[in-house]
């Protein structure tokens, strides 16, 4: 299958690593990646704070970068949720109506992507030690995704999956809202991997960089004896003993 990648700007300007490996991943996988460097961002920051004419404009620019009849894979369930469920807000009635709605129906999560239409879970990763996954906001309830990257990791080679307490609870990231709010948001990320300690883990995976982000902040800042990783690294480490 050939498909178009999208990653957002997040990844591309402080994970660049993670979009080298979702590649990787997609083409173990049997995929031809296309990637247009002209892309940008999907709008979400201006979105969530309200300025939507600015996102409108970014948003404008996401559909004329891909294909309406390509589908599309991302390694964010934040930004895939964003195109899906909120450029209905921005593009209903409008010219760009018809092409919304068909980039809408073919954007995935790479998660999502990787059990439900290419049914493909196993890549012959290994890590070696115990880990936590985090169910981000997005992912959970925008994209709806809970049991394919659980579906995914259960195949890494030395990698001990176990529940955290309260997965489904905000890390407290939420795009601007760790700004504004940046006492509450840090509750909550020290809620998270207080968790994640008591279970005992080496890691917490998600599929979204940007929670990864913030609690590894938290982590960093004291010292803490726990790593954060995103799912698509996790699927491309330790290949070489394939």
């Amino acid at each position: 299958m050939t498909i178009e990648l999208f990653i957002p700007c997040f990844l591309d300007q402080l994970y660049p690593a993670t979009a080298f490996n979702t590649v990787k991943v997609l083409e173990k996988a049997g995929c031809t990646v296309n990637y247009n460097p002209e892309q940008t961002c999907c709008g979400q920051p201006a979105f969530n704070a309200g300025f939507w004419d600015d996102a409108k404009t970014v948003g404008s620019k996401f559909l004329n970068d891909f294909h309406e009849d390509s589908v599309i894979v991302s390694p964010s369930a934040s930004c895939t949720g964003m195109v899906r469920n909120y450029y209905n807000d921005l593009f209903t009635n409008t010219t760009s109506h018809n092409k919304c709605r068909n980039i809408q129906s073919n954007i995935y999560e790479l998660s999502d992507f990787l059990v439900n239409i290419l049914q493909v879970d196993y890549f012959g990763a290994e890590l070696e030690g115990r880990a936590v996954y985090h169910d981000s906001c997005a992912g959970l309830r925008e994209c709806k995704i809970k049991d394919e990257p659980r579906q995914l990791l259960s195949k890494v080679l030395g990698l001990e999956m176990v529940d955290l307490k309260n997965n489904e609870t905000c890390c407290g990231f939420g795009g601007t809202f760790a700004v504004k709010f940046d006492a509450i948001a840090t509750a909550m990320a020290q809620q998270k991997v207080d968790n994640a300690l008591a279970a005992k883990a080496d890691y917490i995976i998600s599929t979204d960089a940007s929670c990864l982000l913030h609690l590894q902040g938290y982590i960093d800042k004291n010292n803490l004896p726990i790593k954060t990783i995103h799912i698509a690294d996790v699927l491309a480490n330790g290949w070489g003993n394939v």
